[in-house]
């Protein structure tokens, strides 16, 4: 696949490098040209010199045969123009816009783009290990009704199977990160210490399934 990402700081141009390793064609859009030296000399796809959103541009860096488009230079602007020109005026489907701006990433989900909220993400993740209690939103879906959250769980769940959790909390378990490795449980899989659980719930229930998560299992019993 021949993807466009706009956009060479780090994030830009370790994307591009990996995706090279990958097997894809890549071109990369900055307006620096002292940028591209990020990609370091092995680096064999195309370097564009000019504005991501501007149409030529996105042109000479092979838009009109590009599978993917990735927006992620430093202005949050920048990135959610270009990612509506690549899909809007060059149809590509998979499209993904980098925003600092968590206030604004909902908004720009909502027009059909998706957004990489790199503060929120990262504030997240560090509260997570900071405050390992109840629950961090790992991904909402447009609406804002339904997202996926690492619920944190106690050891009263521990021994239980996850069919009693899902049953007792309402929620569907996602997967399981056991040991460092994700997982994929069935009805049958039995909680152990140092799991973490994923689960889908409604986000209106959240102060529901946090408190059910932090309480244990009715009755307590196995």
């Amino acid at each position: 696949m021949h993807i466009v990402i706009m956009g060479c700081g780090r994030v830009g141009s370790a994307l591009a490098q990996t995706l090279e390793q990958r097997g894809h064609t890549v071109a990369v859009v900055d307006q620096d040209p002292t940028a591209f030296r990020r990609l370091g000399s092995g680096f064999g796809g195309r370097r564009v010199t000019g504005v991501g959103f501007d149409q030529d541009t996105l042109r000479e860096a092979g838009i009109e045969e590009a599978g993917a488009f990735a927006a992620v230079s430093s202005g949050d602007n920048s990135n959610i123009i270009a990612a509506r020109v690549a899909r809007e005026m060059f149809g590509i489907e998979n499209v993904a816009a980098r925003i600092y701006d968590p206030r604004r990433a909902e908004v720009y989900q909502r027009l059909g783009i998706p957004t990489v909220a790199t503060v929120r993400w990262t504030a997240d993740q560090m509260l997570r290990r900071l405050l390992p209690s109840g629950a961090e939103p790992l991904w909402r879906d447009p609406s804002g009704g339904v997202q996926l959250a690492e619920v944190h769980t106690s050891a009263a769940w521990i021994g239980h199977k996850v069919s009693t959790l899902q049953e007792e909390t309402g929620v569907r378990v996602a997967f399981l990160t056991r040991l460092g490795e994700a997982e994929l449980p069935t009805s049958q899989t039995v909680l152990q210490e140092g799991d973490l659980v994923h689960v889908m719930m409604r986000t209106d229930e959240i102060e529901k399934v946090e408190a059910a998560f932090a309480e244990g299992p009715e009755g307590g019993g196995h």
